[in-house]
């Protein structure tokens, strides 16, 4: 990485002073090397642009806001660089809300602040941000967070309104008001949250992608498998492998990809992925692709490490199947999202009984908890757009309790982890974790998986192994 101290200008004009307060910056002060370093630039023309599918439907999410908001003022805000270690930063990432009104996805400027102006029965709506400088300026060359030869072209105004279909001014004219509504309002959160809990078509698209792109990925890791199995920390092979093609697919990924072989697989949110991926053991992968527009994937599949699933891995296996495909029976427009969670956990009951396991009486527990939940303690679905969990501040009522409608998107990834101390469970049960997960589309008139692509029974895992692999 550059020090932002080196200095590689000619003898002649390292006429500088040291910024006031710096350890290691220095700003050009000479008047000459201004004047040199802000000439013999050739003309840089505007890029032609279009708004594209995204933008053009923001238009109408802003809309459906504005009309919850009337004669007041929003300002929703992409949100600034998040620091990672002293002068790094984490790659920037907009706001998801700010990315849903304006379809600007990882192009998006931090600082960035979109303004909604109460104007008679709706809203004028303006999008502020730092264009690109003069090369007249002192920012052009010597401000290393926004300086261009720093980050790289900045858009300017005009070719970022017309490729978003926005109103654009400079986020120094923007005006701060009492009274302004701001996302760390709880009730603009929540509104923001359950506007997005059903996807528009463009939105609807961008999943698809993304799935397409996360099946890449997968088939990524089994093609690689060989080399994975040969080095100590095979999960990180796999990470790095999945990363890859999400870089090269997409922009980044959805979230930290879980990599667990063996008894890790246990661990629902493993993420040191520093084990080895040992022949004989299943090793589950939970991971997706983010798209430059920031929709994400969220798919998980166990595979067996030696191509096969032995007589008890398969067990488990088809149980947690049974239950991923009960709880994909039920859906449709009119259930409860809610009850995803108790067609997947009575399979789960169901099955943990026939094994043997110990079960509380359901008397016990009124019927809020159930010991089968020792062995899945998460929950069977959550919903999925620009965040992994999507929409999670809108209320109960709407999320949980809320009622199924055409076009929502969401996971479905019942489970079975039996920890490899649990002495509840047969020992050859010990240390194997299986989870399903695949992401699915609401209808009209029942339900779409959008990952349906993506092998899952064990049949066709196997045999998708041994495709790959040959």
């Amino acid at each position: 990485m550059v020090d932002e101290q080196t200095d590689v200008r000619p003898a002649e004009q390292r006429d500088v002073e040291p910024e006031t307060g710096s350890g290691r910056t220095e700003i050009p002060r000479s008047e000459a090397f201004k004047r040199y370093i802000a000439s013999g630039w050739a003309d840089r023309p505007e890029q032609a642009t279009t708004a594209g599918p995204l933008a053009v439907a923001a238009a109408d999410r802003r809309a459906r806001l504005s009309s919850r908001y009337t004669g007041t003022r929003l300002v929703v805000e992409a949100g600034a660089p998040k620091v990672r270690s002293n002068d790094t930063d984490y790659p920037y990432r907009a706001h998801s809300a700010f990315a849903w009104l304006t379809g600007w996805g990882d192009e998006a400027v931090a600082g960035s602040v979109l303004v909604f102006e109460p104007a008679g029965d709706g809203h004028d709506v303006t999008l502020h941000f730092q264009p690109a400088a003069g090369r007249d300026t002192d920012e052009f060359y010597a401000d290393s967070s926004v300086g261009e030869f720093w980050v790289g072209r900045r858009p300017s105004l005009a070719e970022v309104g017309t490729s978003l279909g926005l109103p654009t001014a400079e986020l120094a004219a923007l005006e701060r008001r009492e009274g302004d509504l701001t996302l760390a309002d709880e009730g603009l959160a929540r509104d923001l949250a359950e506007l997005r809990l059903v996807k528009d078509a463009a939105e609807i698209g961008e999943m698809r992608a993304a799935i397409a792109a996360t099946r890449q990925g997968f088939e990524d890791v089994i093609a690689a498998l060989p080399r994975i199995v040969e080095h100590e920390r095979g999960e990180r092979i796999i990470e790095g492998v999945f990363f890859t093609r999400a870089r090269a697919e997409g922009s980044d990924l959805g979230y930290g990809t879980i990599a667990a072989s063996g008894p890790h697989a246990c661990i629902l949110h493993w993420t040191r992925n520093d084990g080895p991926v040992a022949p004989g053991d299943l090793v589950l992968i939970d991971a997706g692709v983010e798209l430059p527009s920031l929709y994400t994937a969220d798919i998980t599949r166990t595979l067996p490490v030696s191509g096969t699933f032995t007589p008890v891995q398969r067990r488990i296996y088809e149980a947690v199947l049974e239950a991923a495909d009960a709880a994909f029976a039920i859906v449709k427009p009119g259930i409860r999202f809610r009850d995803l969670h108790a067609a997947a956990m009575d399979v789960i009951a169901r099955r943990v009984s026939e094994w043997g396991l110990p079960l509380l009486p359901e008397a016990q527990l009124e019927g809020v908890e159930r010991a089968d939940r020792r062995y899945m303690v998460h929950g069977t679905s959550h919903h999925l757009g620009l965040d992994v969990h999507d929409c999670a501040q809108a209320r109960r009522e709407l999320y949980m309790d809320g009622v199924l409608e055409p076009g929502m998107v969401f996971t479905i990834e019942p489970g079975l982890y039996f920890q490899p101390d649990d002495l509840t469970v047969p020992e050859e049960f010990r240390g194997i974790g299986v989870r399903i997960e695949d992401d699915v589309l609401v209808t009209e008139d029942g339900v779409e998986s959008l990952s349906a692509a993506i092998p899952r029974t064990p049949d066709d895992v196997e045999a998708w192994i041994e495709r790959l692999r040959a």
